[in-house]
C-alpha cells in the first residue's frame, strides 16, 4: 500500500496572495517567538524572510498566555534574553504603531522561608554586572510596594524595577507590523504538509498553496514542534503541559489604589500574581503529582483544527495554591472569579527552550520549548538574528542548545522530567543543583553499577558520572546548600588523593569523535587555531568563530595518517559535532566524521603513583623517556586493547586510557587491584574541577594556515585586549564562589568571577 500523505499543519486554504517560491530564511509558526525573529531579520536587513502560519498568528500558547515579563532570570546567559525582549518592547508601539499593552510596575519575589533569604543573597552576588538593577528589600519596603499582602511571613522579597506585564496578542500583532514594515512576508492560513531537504543544503517546503525554496528553515511551531521534526526525522523532547490561571472580578481595595500593583511571585506557595484591570490574576505552579500532561499529543499528535482552544478548568487541582494565595493576598477570599484560564505551554525536560541550528541536518534550526515565550520572543529573535545573519551566535546560550538532548532522551525520560520540572519551578535554586527523575537514562558507562552505591551521582549529558565518593562516617547523600555542605570534606579528600598518590575516575561522558579521509588534515587545518598534531602527539586546539571568540576547546590526536580522535567536553558534544559537520559540508571535504562517545569508555588515572600502578599492568614502557606528555599509543593494558594518552588535566602526572566500553569494567577493576599497595581510590568530577582550577593549566599552540577567525584575532591583538583572566584567593570561612559572582573594586563593579 502506498504510505499515507504527510501531516499537515491543518488550516484554511485562502492565503489572499501568492506565496512567494524563495527565501532566505523559511519560519514556520506565527506565535510571538516566530513573528519576533521575522522582525528582527527583516529589520537588520535580510531580504526574502518569509513566516507560513498555518492558520492565524498567536494561534497555540501565545493568546492565552498569561504574558509576564521579568528582567530576573536566575542563570546569567538568559538574562540577556530577558533583558533584550524588554528594551524591545519598550519602544515597540512607537516604532510600529501598534498598541501593546505594556504594564511596568516591577515585581516582587518574595521570601518567607531562611532558605529562599539565602537563595536572594546568593543572586543579589551575580546581578550587579548586569545592566539590569535588582534589589533585596525587607519587609517594610515590600509591604509598601504591595500593600495588601499579609506579611506575617514575609521575610524579604527581591524587587526588580521595569517587570511586568504585556498583552501577548498585541505584542504579536505589533511585531508581525514591524516585519512587515521591513519586508518581510506572513502568510496565514498556510500549513506545511512537506519539508524536503536539497543536495545544495537547501530546503524545499511544501504547503497547500506551492512550494517555496529556502536557504534555511526555522522550526517555530510550539507545541507542534515535534510533528515538524518528525518530518525530517526527528524526535524533538518537548512536550504540552496544563497551565492554568484564575482572572478576578473588581477587587475593591485594587481599584481604590492609586498606581499599579507589582508583580509578584509567592515562592513557597508556588504562584505568580499581578493586577488584572481592576481585579487579580494568578496561576500556580501545581506539584507533580497533581499537575497534567498532555501525553497524548506526543504519541498522537496535537488534533487537526486546534489552535485557538483551551483545555477544560480544573479548579481543585490547583486549590491548594488558591488557599495559600488567599493567606497571602486576603482580598482574595472575596474576589469573584470571573474566568479560569486552561491552555497547552511547552516544556523540554529542563525547562530551557532549543535555540539555535540542529545537529545531523544543515540548515534547519529550531526555536522551540518555550515554557516562558513572551519574556523570551524579543530576544531569542534578536538572538537568532544576529546569528543568522553574522555566522556566529552574539553571546554564550550553549544551555539552551537544542544538540544537548540526544537518543537518549526517550518520551518516559521527557515525561518524568517535564514533571519534576513544572512542579520545581519555585523550588530553591541552589548551586549544584542536581534533580533526579527520569534517571538513569540509557548513557551510563559500564563502571555504574560498580560506583552508583558509593559515590553521589552527577548528570552529565545523559550520562551518570561520580561527583565525589563516600567512605563510612560520611554524610551521604544529595544535600544542597549555598554554604559549604556535606561534600567538602570528601572532595578535599580526594583532591588529596591525586595529589599524593594516584586517583581514578571515570570519564566517560567525554564526546569522542574520529575524523578520517583524505581531506581531513585539510578540515581541521581550516577549524582549529593550531597545527595538528603529528602521529602519536595530541594537543589542545581551539575552534574559533568568524570573529575570532573560542566557540569550543578539544583534544585532538592523530591515530594513524589522515586519522584524527578529537574529545570534548559532554556538555559540547552535539553542539561541537554540528559546527564541525556545518564546515565539512560547506566546504565540499572529503571526510568520515563519526560519532564514538558512546562505544567508547574512558578512565583518567592520575597522581604521582599513576605510572607505577599501570606499569604492573602493560608491558609498554611508560617512562618519562619513552613516553611523553600529550603522546598517545596503542598499548595492552591488562591484557585489554586499548589507547592511553599522557596529560595532565589535574596538574598531576595523569592518564587517560580509551578503552571499548564492554572491557572498561575489567580494566578498571584491574587497575583498582594492582593499585592497592599505593594507596589508590576513585574521584570525582568536583575534584577534578578544583585541581585544574588551581592548577590554571592553558596551552597554546604554533599558528597554522588560514583557520577560521584567523583575520579577526590579529585585529583584537593589535587593538590590544580589554579583558584579562585572572586567578583570586578568597579568604572564607563556610560560602565559597560558585562562579559569575561579582567583583568590585574600591566601591564599584569590576568584573565577575
Amino acid at each position: 500500500a502506498p504510505p499515507p500523505p504527510p501531516r499537515s499543519f491543518c488550516g484554511k486554504n485562502m492565503l489572499g496572495k501568492r506565496l512567494q517560491d524563495t527565501a532566505e530564511t523559511l519560519i514556520i509558526g506565527g506565535g510571538c517567538v516566530g513573528v519576533s525573529l521575522a522582525y528582527h531579520l527583516a529589520k537588520a536587513g535580510q531580504k526574502d524572510v518569509v513566516l507560513l502560519e498555518k492558520s492565524e498568528l498567536t494561534a497555540g500558547s501565545t493568546w492565552h498566555a498569561a504574558g509576564l515579563t521579568t528582567y530576573y532570570h536566575p542563570g546569567i546567559n538568559l538574562k540577556k534574553i530577558h533583558y533584550h525582549s524588554i528594551k524591545l518592547y519598550e519602544q515597540l508601539e512607537a516604532e510600529t504603531g501598534q498598541a501593546v499593552g505594556f504594564h511596568q510596575p516591577g515585581s516582587v519575589r518574595i521570601a518567607s522561608t531562611p532558605a529562599r533569604v539565602d537563595e536572594m543573597k546568593y543572586q543579589m552576588t551575580r546581578t550587579h554586572w548586569h545592566p539590569t538593577p535588582q534589589f533585596l528589600i525587607g519587609p517594610k519596603k515590600v509591604h509598601e510596594l504591595f500593600p495588601l499582602l499579609n506579611m506575617d511571613k514575609v521575610l524579604a522579597g527581591l524587587y526588580t524595577p521595569g517587570d511586568g506585564h504585556i498583552d501577548p496578542y498585541s505584542l504579536t500583532m505589533a511585531l508581525a507590523a514591524g516585519a512587515r514594515m521591513y519586508g518581510a512576508q506572513i502568510y496565514s492560513s498556510a500549513p506545511v504538509t512537506g519539508l524536503s531537504p536539497t543536495l545544495d543544503g537547501r530546503w524545499d517546503v511544501q504547503t497547500p498553496h506551492g512550494t517555496i525554496q529556502a536557504n534555511r528553515i526555522v522550526n517555530a511551531t510550539g507545541f507542534w514542534a515535534r510533528e515538524l521534526g518528525q518530518m525530517i526525522g526527528f524526535e524533538h523532547p518537548t512536550i504540552p503541559v496544563h497551565h492554568q490561571y484564575v482572572v478576578t472580578a473588581t477587587v475593591p481595595e485594587v481599584k481604590a489604589l492609586k498606581k499599579e500593583l507589582p508583580v509578584i511571585r509567592d515562592l513557597e506557595g508556588s504562584y505568580y500574581l499581578r493586577q488584572e484591570r481592576d481585579g487579580l490574576l494568578f496561576g500556580p505552579y501545581e506539584r507533580e503529582e497533581k499537575m497534567v500532561l498532555q501525553d497524548s499529543w506526543v504519541r498522537d499528535g496535537v488534533p487537526p483544527g486546534f489552535g485557538k482552544e483551551l483545555f477544560e478548568s480544573d479548579l481543585d487541582r490547583i486549590m491548594d495554591h488558591v488557599e495559600m494565595a488567599m493567606e497571602m493576598v486576603p482580598v482574595l477570599k472575596h474576589a469573584d472569579i470571573i474566568n479560569i484560564v486552561s491552555g497547552p505551554i511547552t516544556y523540554t525536560p529542563d525547562l530551557l527552550p532549543m535555540i539555535g541550528p540542529h545537529q545531523g541536518v544543515r540548515n534547519y534550526w529550531t526555536a522551540i520549548g518555550f515554557g516562558y515565550g513572551v519574556i523570551h520572543a524579543g530576544g531569542v529573535g534578536k538572538f537568532l538574528s544576529d546569528w543568522i545573519m553574522s555566522g556566529e551566535p552574539p553571546y554564550d546560550l550553549i544551555e539552551c542548545d537544542p544538540n544537548r538532548y540526544g537518543k537518549w532522551t526517550t518520551v518516559p525520560f521527557l515525561c518524568a522530567k517535564a514533571r519534576e520540572s513544572y512542579g520545581f519551578n519555585n523550588v530553591v535554586g541552589y548551586p549544584k543543583e542536581e534533580r533526579f527523575a527520569g534517571r538513569p537514562t540509557s548513557r551510563v558507562s559500564a563502571l555504574y553499577d560498580l560506583l552508583k552505591d558509593k559515590c553521589s551521582m552527577g548528570f552529565h549529558a545523559g550520562w551518570e558520572q561520580p561527583h565525589y565518593f563516600y567512605k563510612p562516617g560520611d554524610d551521604v547523600g544529595y544535600r544542597p546548600s549555598f554554604t559549604r555542605t556535606n561534600w567538602f570534606g570528601p572532595v578535599g579528600r580526594e583532591c588529596k588523593l591525586v595529589m599524593e598518590k594516584v586517583g581514578v575516575i571515570d570519564l566517560s561522558p567525554f564526546g569522542k569523535f574520529i575524523v578520517k579521509g583524505k581531506d581531513s588534515h585539510k578540515l581541521l587545518d581550516r577549524l582549529f587555531a593550531n597545527t595538528m598534531p603529528k602521529v602519536g602527539l595530541t594537543n589542545i586546539s581551539h575552534m574559533l568563530t568568524p570573529r575570532g571568540r573560542v566557540y569550543a576547546e578539544v583534544t585532538i590526536t592523530q591515530l594513524a595518517p589522515g586519522e584524527f580522535m578529537l574529545i570534548t567536553g559532554s556538555g559540547s558534544e552535539l553542539h561541537d559535532l554540528r559546527w564541525i559537520e556545518r564546515e565539512a559540508a560547506d566546504g565540499s571535504y572529503e571526510v568520515d566524521i563519526t560519532n564514538i562517545t558512546d562505544s567508547i569508555g574512558v578512565l583518567g588515572v592520575a597522581g604521582p603513583n599513576s605510572r607505577k600502578v599501570l606499569q604492573k599492568l602493560t608491558s609498554e614502557d611508560l617512562s618519562d623517556a619513552a613516553f611523553k606528555f600529550l603522546h598517545c599509543k596503542s598499548i595492552q593494558l591488562a591484557g585489554v586493547h586499548l589507547r592511553a594518552i599522557r596529560i595532565s588535566y589535574t596538574g598531576e602526572l595523569g592518564w587517560e586510557l580509551y578503552v571499548d566500553m564492554p572491557k572498561m569494567a575489567e580494566v578498571y577493576q584491574a587497575i583498582m587491584e594492582a593499585g592497592q599497595e599505593e594507596g589508590i581510590d576513585n574521584f570525582g568530577t568536583y575534584a577534578m574541577a578544583s585541581l585544574r582550577l588551581e592548577k590554571g593549566f592553558r596551552g597554546w599552540g604554533a599558528e597554522p594556515a588560514d583557520f577560521i577567525g584567523k583575520k579577526a584575532l590579529h585585529e583584537i591583538k593589535a587593538q590590544g585586549l580589554v579583558r584579562k583572566l585572572a586567578y583570586l584567593t578568597l579568604d572564607t570561612d563556610n560560602i565559597d564562589p560558585e562562579g559569575n559572582e561579582t567583583i568590585w573594586h574600591e566601591g564599584k563593579v569590576n568584573s565577575n568571577t
